[in-house]
Protein backbone atom coordinates (compact mmCIF):
# COMPACT_ATOMS: atom_id res chain seq x y z
CA UNK A 1 0.00 0.00 0.00
CA UNK A 2 1.00 3.64 -0.82
CA UNK A 3 0.94 6.04 1.74
CA UNK A 4 0.28 9.77 0.78
CA UNK A 5 1.85 12.44 2.19
CA UNK A 6 -0.14 15.39 3.81
CA UNK A 7 0.66 17.55 0.50
CA UNK A 8 -1.06 14.95 -1.64
CA UNK A 9 -3.73 13.82 0.51
CA UNK A 10 -4.82 18.23 0.69
CA UNK A 11 -4.79 18.26 -2.91
CA UNK A 12 -6.93 14.96 -3.26
CA UNK A 13 -9.32 16.37 -1.02
CA UNK A 14 -9.23 19.66 -3.22
CA UNK A 15 -10.54 17.77 -6.18
CA UNK A 16 -13.40 16.24 -4.74
CA UNK A 17 -16.51 17.15 -6.68
CA UNK A 18 -18.29 20.40 -5.71
CA UNK A 19 -21.71 20.43 -5.02
CA UNK A 20 -24.23 22.34 -7.27
CA UNK A 21 -25.83 24.17 -4.67
CA UNK A 22 -28.33 27.13 -6.49
CA UNK A 23 -28.72 30.48 -5.64
CA UNK A 24 -32.00 30.34 -3.38
CA UNK A 25 -34.24 31.57 -0.55
CA UNK A 26 -34.40 27.95 1.24
CA UNK A 27 -34.50 27.50 4.42
CA UNK A 28 -31.53 25.16 5.11
CA UNK A 29 -29.88 23.23 8.32
CA UNK A 30 -26.64 21.97 9.54
CA UNK A 31 -25.14 18.99 9.05
CA UNK A 32 -22.76 16.68 11.36
CA UNK A 33 -20.23 14.25 10.07
CA UNK A 34 -20.83 10.87 11.32
CA UNK A 35 -18.35 9.45 13.59
CA UNK A 36 -17.69 5.84 15.30
CA UNK A 37 -15.79 3.93 17.16
CA UNK A 38 -13.06 1.28 15.35
CA UNK A 39 -13.98 -2.23 16.30
CA UNK A 40 -11.75 -3.75 13.97
CA UNK A 41 -8.65 -3.30 13.41
CA UNK A 42 -7.77 -0.33 10.84
CA UNK A 43 -5.32 2.27 10.63
CA UNK A 44 -6.32 6.23 9.78
CA UNK A 45 -5.52 6.98 6.18
CA UNK A 46 -3.82 9.83 7.06
CA UNK A 47 -0.95 9.65 10.11
CA UNK A 48 -1.25 5.30 9.66
CA UNK A 49 -2.24 5.32 13.55
CA UNK A 50 -4.13 2.33 15.23
CA UNK A 51 -8.13 3.03 15.29
CA UNK A 52 -8.86 0.31 17.03
CA UNK A 53 -10.92 1.64 20.27
CA UNK A 54 -10.77 5.05 18.33
CA UNK A 55 -13.10 7.41 17.39
CA UNK A 56 -12.63 7.76 13.45
CA UNK A 57 -14.78 9.75 10.15
CA UNK A 58 -15.02 8.08 7.22
CA UNK A 59 -14.44 10.73 4.67
CA UNK A 60 -14.75 9.37 1.23
CA UNK A 61 -14.41 5.71 1.60
CA UNK A 62 -11.42 6.40 3.98
CA UNK A 63 -10.98 6.00 7.40
CA UNK A 64 -9.82 8.99 9.62
CA UNK A 65 -8.78 9.54 13.17
CA UNK A 66 -10.38 13.08 14.35
CA UNK A 67 -6.97 14.72 14.14
CA UNK A 68 -6.47 14.32 10.97
CA UNK A 69 -9.73 15.40 9.89
CA UNK A 70 -9.70 17.93 11.65
CA UNK A 71 -6.36 19.30 10.43
CA UNK A 72 -6.61 18.24 6.95
CA UNK A 73 -10.56 17.28 5.85
CA UNK A 74 -12.05 19.87 7.31
CA UNK A 75 -14.22 22.83 5.81
CA UNK A 76 -12.98 26.00 6.55
CA UNK A 77 -15.72 28.40 7.85
CA UNK A 78 -16.51 31.14 5.22
CA UNK A 79 -17.07 33.83 8.63
CA UNK A 80 -14.35 33.12 11.25
CA UNK A 81 -12.54 31.63 8.51
CA UNK A 82 -11.17 28.46 10.75
CA UNK A 83 -12.09 24.50 10.33
CA UNK A 84 -14.92 22.90 11.37
CA UNK A 85 -14.37 20.41 13.52
CA UNK A 86 -15.82 16.55 13.66
CA UNK A 87 -18.01 17.72 16.38
CA UNK A 88 -19.72 21.44 14.98
CA UNK A 89 -22.39 21.29 12.83
CA UNK A 90 -21.73 22.47 9.53
CA UNK A 91 -23.88 24.97 6.86
CA UNK A 92 -23.52 24.68 3.92
CA UNK A 93 -24.43 26.80 1.00
CA UNK A 94 -22.81 27.05 -3.02
CA UNK A 95 -19.66 26.02 -2.26
CA UNK A 96 -19.38 27.59 0.81
CA UNK A 97 -18.63 26.18 4.70
CA UNK A 98 -19.88 27.33 8.26
CA UNK A 99 -20.20 26.85 11.35
CA UNK A 100 -23.58 26.94 12.60
CA UNK A 101 -23.44 29.64 15.02
CA UNK A 102 -21.55 31.64 11.99
CA UNK A 103 -24.11 31.46 9.44
CA UNK A 104 -26.00 34.59 10.25
CA UNK A 105 -26.97 37.95 8.46
CA UNK A 106 -23.91 40.33 7.76
CA UNK A 107 -26.01 43.40 8.50
CA UNK A 108 -28.02 42.15 11.89
CA UNK A 109 -26.33 39.01 12.43
CA UNK A 110 -29.55 37.21 13.15
CA UNK A 111 -28.70 33.50 13.04
CA UNK A 112 -29.82 32.38 9.98
CA UNK A 113 -30.25 28.27 10.59
CA UNK A 114 -33.31 27.10 9.28
CA UNK A 115 -34.43 31.03 8.53
CA UNK A 116 -34.86 32.28 4.86
CA UNK A 117 -31.87 34.20 2.86
CA UNK A 118 -30.35 35.44 0.32
CA UNK A 119 -26.68 35.93 -1.18
CA UNK A 120 -25.42 39.33 -1.73
CA UNK A 121 -21.88 40.07 -3.06
CA UNK A 122 -20.54 37.03 -1.03
CA UNK A 123 -22.68 38.16 1.85
CA UNK A 124 -25.81 36.18 3.15
CA UNK A 125 -29.19 38.29 4.69
CA UNK A 126 -31.76 37.61 5.97
CA UNK A 127 -34.91 38.62 3.28
CA UNK A 128 -35.42 42.14 5.96
CA UNK A 129 -31.68 43.15 5.43
CA UNK A 130 -31.66 41.86 1.93
CA UNK A 131 -34.81 44.09 1.06
CA UNK A 132 -33.34 47.30 2.33
CA UNK A 133 -30.40 46.79 0.63
CA UNK A 134 -32.02 46.30 -2.97
CA UNK A 135 -35.41 47.22 -2.45
CA UNK A 136 -37.55 49.79 -4.02
CA UNK A 137 -37.72 53.03 -1.98
CA UNK A 138 -40.39 54.72 -0.82
CA UNK A 139 -40.72 58.88 -3.09
CA UNK A 140 -41.33 60.54 0.32
CA UNK A 141 -39.46 58.68 3.45
CA UNK A 142 -36.82 57.10 0.95
CA UNK A 143 -37.11 54.05 3.30
CA UNK A 144 -37.60 50.67 1.72
CA UNK A 145 -40.70 49.56 0.72
CA UNK A 146 -40.47 46.09 2.58
CA UNK A 147 -42.10 43.20 0.65
CA UNK A 148 -45.83 42.39 2.00
CA UNK A 149 -46.37 46.06 3.25
CA UNK A 150 -49.37 47.92 2.02
CA UNK A 151 -47.98 50.64 -0.37
CA UNK A 152 -48.84 52.84 -3.76
CA UNK A 153 -47.61 52.50 -7.17
CA UNK A 154 -48.26 55.67 -9.76
CA UNK A 155 -46.62 56.40 -12.61
CA UNK A 156 -43.64 53.78 -11.95
CA UNK A 157 -43.25 55.52 -8.64
CA UNK A 158 -43.80 53.50 -4.62
CA UNK A 159 -44.81 55.00 -1.65
CA UNK A 160 -46.09 53.59 1.60
CA UNK A 161 -49.35 53.90 2.13
CA UNK A 162 -49.28 56.12 5.29
CA UNK A 163 -46.43 58.45 2.92
CA UNK A 164 -48.78 58.78 -0.11
CA UNK A 165 -50.29 61.81 1.36
CA UNK A 166 -51.87 64.80 0.02
CA UNK A 167 -49.63 67.95 -0.32
CA UNK A 168 -51.94 70.89 1.64
CA UNK A 169 -53.97 68.56 4.55
CA UNK A 170 -51.22 65.71 4.75
CA UNK A 171 -53.73 63.41 4.82
CA UNK A 172 -53.11 59.44 3.61
CA UNK A 173 -54.69 59.60 0.15
CA UNK A 174 -55.09 55.51 0.42
CA UNK A 175 -58.09 54.47 -1.28
CA UNK A 176 -59.60 57.69 -2.13
CA UNK A 177 -59.66 59.62 -5.33
CA UNK A 178 -56.89 61.94 -5.57
CA UNK A 179 -55.77 64.94 -8.30
CA UNK A 180 -52.04 65.97 -9.55
CA UNK A 181 -50.67 69.84 -10.22
CA UNK A 182 -47.07 69.50 -12.02
CA UNK A 183 -45.09 66.46 -9.16
CA UNK A 184 -47.63 67.41 -6.27
CA UNK A 185 -50.60 65.05 -5.23
CA UNK A 186 -53.85 66.61 -3.86
CA UNK A 187 -56.97 65.08 -2.40
CA UNK A 188 -60.26 66.12 -4.36
CA UNK A 189 -61.43 68.34 -1.59
CA UNK A 190 -58.04 70.15 -1.29
CA UNK A 191 -57.20 70.00 -4.84
CA UNK A 192 -61.11 71.85 -5.68
CA UNK A 193 -60.41 74.30 -2.83
CA UNK A 194 -56.88 75.63 -4.21
CA UNK A 195 -57.59 74.89 -7.89
CA UNK A 196 -60.77 75.22 -8.92
CA UNK A 197 -63.08 78.35 -9.96
CA UNK A 198 -65.59 79.32 -7.22
CA UNK A 199 -69.33 80.00 -7.86
CA UNK A 200 -69.92 83.99 -7.77
CA UNK A 201 -73.51 82.71 -5.44
CA UNK A 202 -72.84 79.83 -3.17
CA UNK A 203 -69.01 80.45 -3.17
CA UNK A 204 -67.89 77.12 -3.44
CA UNK A 205 -66.02 75.25 -5.92
CA UNK A 206 -67.28 74.13 -9.68
CA UNK A 207 -65.68 71.06 -10.42
CA UNK A 208 -67.77 70.51 -13.52
CA UNK A 209 -69.98 72.21 -15.98
CA UNK A 210 -70.62 75.70 -14.37
CA UNK A 211 -71.36 79.61 -16.47
CA UNK A 212 -69.35 82.34 -16.64
CA UNK A 213 -71.91 85.62 -16.36
CA UNK A 214 -69.82 89.35 -16.26
CA UNK A 215 -66.72 87.47 -15.80
CA UNK A 216 -68.09 85.71 -12.99
CA UNK A 217 -68.01 82.03 -12.64
CA UNK A 218 -71.00 80.25 -11.78
CA UNK A 219 -72.92 76.73 -10.58
CA UNK A 220 -75.48 76.53 -13.34
CA UNK A 221 -78.25 75.48 -10.59
CA UNK A 222 -77.04 78.60 -8.67
CA UNK A 223 -77.80 80.98 -11.83
CA UNK A 224 -81.24 81.96 -11.38
CA UNK A 225 -84.18 84.43 -11.53
CA UNK A 226 -83.96 86.62 -8.36
CA UNK A 227 -87.61 86.57 -8.18
CA UNK A 228 -88.98 83.25 -9.19
CA UNK A 229 -85.26 81.15 -8.41
CA UNK A 230 -86.05 79.35 -12.01
CA UNK A 231 -82.75 78.50 -13.83
CA UNK A 232 -81.59 80.55 -15.77
CA UNK A 233 -78.81 78.48 -17.53
CA UNK A 234 -79.62 78.59 -21.38
CA UNK A 235 -82.48 81.10 -21.13
CA UNK A 236 -83.18 84.24 -22.08
CA UNK A 237 -82.69 86.88 -19.09
CA UNK A 238 -81.81 90.04 -18.11
CA UNK A 239 -80.11 92.19 -15.18
CA UNK A 240 -80.88 95.07 -13.18
CA UNK A 241 -78.55 96.38 -10.16
CA UNK A 242 -76.57 93.55 -10.48
CA UNK A 243 -79.43 90.53 -10.01
CA UNK A 244 -80.82 88.21 -12.86
CA UNK A 245 -84.07 87.65 -13.95
CA UNK A 246 -86.31 85.87 -16.14
CA UNK A 247 -88.15 87.76 -19.08
CA UNK A 248 -91.08 86.95 -16.82
CA UNK A 249 -90.32 88.27 -13.86
CA UNK A 250 -88.56 91.33 -15.20
CA UNK A 251 -91.61 92.62 -17.33
CA UNK A 252 -94.02 92.27 -14.83
CA UNK A 253 -91.78 92.80 -11.42
CA UNK A 254 -89.08 95.28 -12.57
CA UNK A 255 -89.25 96.68 -16.26
CA UNK A 256 -90.44 100.26 -16.27
CA UNK A 257 -93.84 100.64 -18.35
CA UNK A 258 -93.52 102.97 -21.68
CA UNK A 259 -95.23 106.21 -21.24
CA UNK A 260 -96.85 105.55 -24.87
CA UNK A 261 -97.54 101.90 -24.65
CA UNK A 262 -98.13 100.97 -21.29
CA UNK A 263 -96.14 98.00 -21.98
CA UNK A 264 -93.15 97.50 -19.63
CA UNK A 265 -89.71 98.29 -21.54
CA UNK A 266 -87.40 94.94 -21.62
CA UNK A 267 -85.30 95.35 -24.39
CA UNK A 268 -86.72 92.27 -25.91
CA UNK A 269 -88.39 91.76 -29.03
CA UNK A 270 -88.97 94.66 -31.55
CA UNK A 271 -86.47 97.18 -30.73
CA UNK A 272 -84.06 97.71 -27.70
CA UNK A 273 -83.31 101.59 -27.35
CA UNK A 274 -85.01 103.25 -24.95
CA UNK A 275 -85.71 107.12 -24.52
CA UNK A 276 -85.59 108.66 -20.83
CA UNK A 277 -86.34 111.88 -19.99
CA UNK A 278 -87.75 113.75 -16.68
CA UNK A 279 -88.30 110.05 -15.12
CA UNK A 280 -90.46 109.17 -17.41
CA UNK A 281 -89.50 106.70 -20.01
CA UNK A 282 -90.80 105.16 -23.78
CA UNK A 283 -89.81 102.47 -26.13
CA UNK A 284 -88.16 104.48 -29.02
CA UNK A 285 -90.31 103.29 -31.78
CA UNK A 286 -93.33 105.07 -28.90
CA UNK A 287 -91.70 108.36 -29.10
CA UNK A 288 -93.74 110.45 -31.22
CA UNK A 289 -95.50 113.19 -31.69
CA UNK A 290 -99.49 112.86 -29.87
CA UNK A 291 -100.88 114.54 -32.79
CA UNK A 292 -99.06 113.94 -36.12
CA UNK A 293 -97.72 110.55 -34.80
CA UNK A 294 -93.99 111.77 -35.92
CA UNK A 295 -91.00 110.32 -34.30
CA UNK A 296 -89.14 112.61 -32.07
CA UNK A 297 -86.26 110.20 -31.79
CA UNK A 298 -83.11 112.40 -31.36
CA UNK A 299 -85.65 115.62 -32.51
CA UNK A 300 -86.90 118.37 -30.44
CA UNK A 301 -90.33 117.89 -28.89
CA UNK A 302 -92.06 119.69 -26.37
CA UNK A 303 -93.81 117.76 -23.22
CA UNK A 304 -97.32 118.90 -22.05
CA UNK A 305 -98.39 116.89 -19.33
CA UNK A 306 -97.69 112.48 -20.21
CA UNK A 307 -98.03 113.76 -23.93
CA UNK A 308 -95.55 115.00 -26.19
CA UNK A 309 -95.47 117.11 -29.50
CA UNK A 310 -93.54 117.99 -32.07
CA UNK A 311 -92.40 121.79 -32.26
CA UNK A 312 -95.07 122.35 -35.17
CA UNK A 313 -98.07 120.57 -33.29
CA UNK A 314 -96.94 122.46 -30.02
CA UNK A 315 -97.69 125.75 -31.42
CA UNK A 316 -101.43 125.33 -32.68
CA UNK A 317 -102.28 123.77 -28.91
Amino acid sequence: MRYLRSSEAKKKLHAIEEEDALFSTKKIGPRSYLSSTMTDRFDCFYCRDNLHGKKYIMKDDKHVCVRCFDKLCANTCAECRRPIGVDAKELHHKNRYWHEGCFRCAKCYKPLVSEPFSAVDNKVMCEKCSARQDGTRCQACYKVVMPGTKNVEYKHKVWHEECFTCLTCKEPIRSQSFLTKGEDIYCVPCHEKKFSKHCACCKEAITSGGITYQDKPWHSECFVCDTCRKPLAGTRFTSQEDKVYCVDCFKTSVAKKCCGCQNPITGFGRGTNVVNYEGNSWHEYCFNCKKCSLSLAHKRFVLNGEDIYCADCAKKL
